[in-house]
């Protein structure tokens, strides 16, 4: 079992931890003082081998500045991570826009934030733009990559026709899906099939189950006011109590074995392919390092089958966005 894959971009390859670093919890699901973050992040770089990177991965502006921060007064991390971040809407909304203007914007605004303190080492925009072709897009991406301003091409929630479709108008380096014990499509084994035979790393985002595979979230009440799950189906009162029976199943497996209910998660998504690197979120030290320790799971294949058998025959209730945001999923 490695604990680490490599990356391949336009200038050259790079070797990432098999585990990365979502940053969204950050500043998203509730208020965390900056030095708690910075403890975070740093962990979870410090644990790694000489020569591997850490996959870093943010998105909104509050998540960037945030980094900036990070970065001027820790510039000798800069260059232990690999940073992937997201945009692509338009300014102050969640509303998809690919046109060449708005993705000139955003990729503009991601630059300003982050003050020059790191490189984004991989673009992606979060959706995709149905009204605007994806071969003007991601045309407009790969001349930002000729002119220095990104490192690489991602794409997010993309079906695998269209990362094929992607990939020929310029290699594309990961494609961010969300892979789960509780979200795990035919759409997303296609995926993962077709980025392995082309060399694509796949970033598996929310292999927690957005945190609910933690152990730690028994009701909507133990949510922070702000915190945006509070609007995930998943997370509704009705839901999350039936959805609790699929958690106990893994729980028992998890504590048979000796390990933390969420490192069961993220091994099994790790376990997908050589090339399938989980992405959970975390602003605590404990629960980062926690994370990290799952590249260190091993399942019998006993044990891989008894975790398959629960999550093919799972009923999750609710849909994993809210009904607004279905119509981005799968492009």
């Amino acid at each position: 079992m490695s604990t680490t894959t490599t990356l391949y971009t336009p200038d050259g390859t790079v070797v990432i931890n098999k585990i990365g670093h979502g940053l969204t919890s950050m500043t998203g699901t509730g208020d965390h003082p900056d030095e708690r973050c910075f403890e975070a992040i740093k962990a979870g770089i410090d644990s790694l081998p000489a020569g591997v990177k850490m996959f870093l991965n943010a998105g909104i502006t509050a998540n960037l500045e945030m980094l900036s921060r990070f970065f001027e007064k820790y510039p000798d991390y800069a260059d232990r991570t690999f940073l992937s971040v997201k945009g692509g809407a338009k300014a102050g909304t969640l509303i998809i826009d690919g046109s060449d203007e708005n993705t000139t914007r955003s990729v503009n605004t991601i630059l300003e934030k982050l003050r020059g303190t790191k490189k984004v080492d991989l673009f992606q925009c979060a959706r995709v733009d149905k009204s605007v072709p994806i071969e003007q897009t991601l045309g407009l991406l790969a001349k930002f990559v000729k002119e220095g301003k990104i490192g690489s091409i991602g794409m997010s929630e993309v079906r695998a026709e269209t990362l094929l479709k992607g990939h020929k108008v310029h290699p594309i380096t990961a494609v961010e899906i969300e892979v789960s014990p509780w979200e795990y499509d035919p759409e997303a084994k296609e995926v993962i099939s077709v980025a392995q035979r082309n060399n694509i790393a796949v970033i598996a985002y929310s292999p927690i189950g957005r945190g609910f595979l933690s152990g730690e979230i028994k009701s909507i009440e133990d949510l922070q006011d702000n915190d945006r799950r509070r609007i995930m189906p998943r997370f509704q009162n009705g839901n999350l109590e039936k959805n609790l029976a699929v958690f106990d199943k893994l729980v028992a497996i998890a504590n048979e074995k000796g390990i933390k209910p969420a490192q069961l998660a993220i091994a099994w998504v790790s376990s997908l392919g050589p090339r399938v690197v989980p992405l959970p979120g975390s602003a605590r030290t404990d629960r980062t390092l926690e994370n990290l320790g799952s590249n260190y799971v091993a399942f019998t294949p006993n044990e891989l089958e008894k975790v398959t058998e629960v999550i093919d025959n799972a009923v999750v209730a609710g849909g994993r966005v809210p009904e607004a945001f279905v119509k981005y999923l799968w492009a």
